[in-house]
């Protein structure tokens, strides 16, 4: 009688251990990151940020190079939608270097847009396209995931800043000075127990972007030595005390007017505001 052979038995048992831990192995490894490469289109045009299906913020920053044909006097349009085709906002890109070339010229933008109603959206980079004609249109656009408002409150605030755009305000004569061209760009505010205070005082700032100066949006801040001294809220009146050694806040009755319908529209952004008081009252008088 043949003696049992353990060796082959030994030989399968240890194969079917070495098998099993191969398979585990293999489903629990993490998958490989894919490197998620830069948009482009048609080899006119290269978008290192964002990147396709990132995550941006308001207001975001958009960076990378396009020939020379993508530009008309040194611009593009940057437009970005909602997962609906809701337009959210728009802006100029702007070559930083000699844009009449074949070759590739670097752009800049910045653009802030309205809170989406959806978790995605569509950044969309025309080809400027002076002529109108279909055949010489061409655009490239990129997904995108728009950051989810949570994680704007855990950083900050998210407040409104009025600034005038005369384009809006067109009527005989030319800019009306009225409120009809004030436009809201958003900005984050660090968090605070006087955000009232805080945004007035970044409103005097005067700090736009060059996506929003290139849109027509103008404001005369900063104005020399004038600050905001202090900001209270009583009965939803909120009187505002301001500095102006240097009597800045005066002149013209169409630029005083600019400067308080910007003040004013800022400060009642907040529903605790109703109305507001300048302080003391010969500033910004004509």
């Amino acid at each position: 009688m043949k003696k049992f052979n353990y060796a082959w038995v030994i030989a399968f048992i240890l194969l079917a251990v070495l098998g099993a831990a191969y398979l585990t192995t293999e489903r629990t490894r993490a998958p490989k990151e894919v490197a998620v490469l830069p948009a482009t289109k048609d080899d006119l045009i290269v978008v290192n940020f964002p990147l396709p299906n990132s995550t941006v913020t308001n207001p975001m920053t958009i960076s990378g190079e396009a020939r020379g044909g993508w530009y008309f006097e040194a611009q593009f349009p940057v437009k970005i939608y909602d997962a609906n085709g809701k337009l959210l906002g728009d802006t100029a890109a702007t070559a930083e270097g000699e844009w009449m070339t074949e070759n590739y010229v670097p752009f800049k933008a910045a653009i802030n847009f309205t809170a989406p109603s959806t978790e995605t959206g569509v950044l969309v980079l025309e080809k400027d396209n002076p002529s109108g004609l279909p055949e010489h249109a061409n655009e490239l656009s990129i997904p995108v995931r728009f950051a989810a408002q949570e994680n704007v409150s855990a950083v900050g605030t998210k407040v409104k800043l009025y600034f005038y755009d005369p384009k809006l305000d067109q009527g005989p004569g030319g800019a009306q000075c009225s409120r009809n061209g004030l436009v809201a760009v958003f900005r984050v505010i660090p968090k605070t127990s006087t955000p009232l205070t805080d945004t007035i005082k970044l409103l005097l700032r005067g700090a736009l972007t060059q996506g929003e100066k290139d849109r027509g949006i103008t404001t005369e801040f900063p104005l020399s030595g004038v600050t905001l001294e202090k900001a209270t809220i009583t009965d939803d009146v909120a009187a505002l005390t301001f500095s102006d050694p240097e009597n800045r806040t005066g002149g013209g009755s169409c630029r005083v007017g600019i400067l308080w319908f910007q003040i004013e529209a800022t400060a009642k952004q907040f529903p605790s505001v109703q109305s507001v008081r300048f302080m003391p009252e010969e500033l910004f008088q004509p």
